[in-house]
């Protein structure tokens, strides 16, 4: 598509980690920055499970970068809560060209929609779910406050250690 992205990826080639999300909420279109949404709870997870050393702020979303983290979303063009997004919002080709260029180690959706969607299952497990031109995959427990009743912190965990892992032994520019 020729449109604009609701919000830019932070995409610097090398990233360990890309996480990506389904799509941008709707506080966080409003905002201009991701998970912007007081309930969601990505930012403080961020920083609980070790992924940054203090608790960045939604309009910081740039500095994750500086972390060897990425940030996308499977749909690009559409904002919304999953249930309100179009049947073709997901671009799971786009996202693959994203992993491409940006050659991450890792792909850590933020819940399992995105995750089934990029993969083409209808269910799967939160955890290390395969790999992609190898790049490994995980799905996690989404940040989402509409999705409690599924949060698990210990995924993220996992997820912080293999990262932390990786970026250290990552050669340095």
């Amino acid at each position: 598509m020729s449109e604009a992205y609701i919000l830019p990826d932070v995409l610097p080639k090398g990233v360990v980690t890309l996480l990506c999300g389904s799509a941008v909420g709707k506080e966080s279109a409003r905002r201009g920055a991701y998970y912007a949404h007081p309930g969601n709870r990505f930012w403080p997870t961020l920083h609980k499970v070790g992924l940054t050393d203090r608790q960045l702020k939604p309009g910081e979303f740039h500095m994750l970068a500086h972390y060897g983290i990425g940030l996308t979303d499977l749909a690009k063009h559409e904002f919304g809560n999953d249930d309100e997004l179009s049947s073709d919002a997901y671009d799971v080709e786009g996202l693959k060209e994203r992993i491409r260029r940006a050659s991450p180690k890792l792909v850590a959706f933020n819940g399992k929609r995105p995750a089934s969607a990029f993969l083409g299952v209808r269910r799967l497990e939160y955890g290390e779910i395969g790999q992609f031109e190898g790049v490994r995959l995980f799905a996690l427990p989404a940040t989402s406050g509409r999705a409690t009743r599924f949060w698990d912190v210990s995924y993220w965990q996992t997820l912080a250690h293999v990262h932390l892992k990786l970026q250290h032994n990552a050669p340095r520019p």
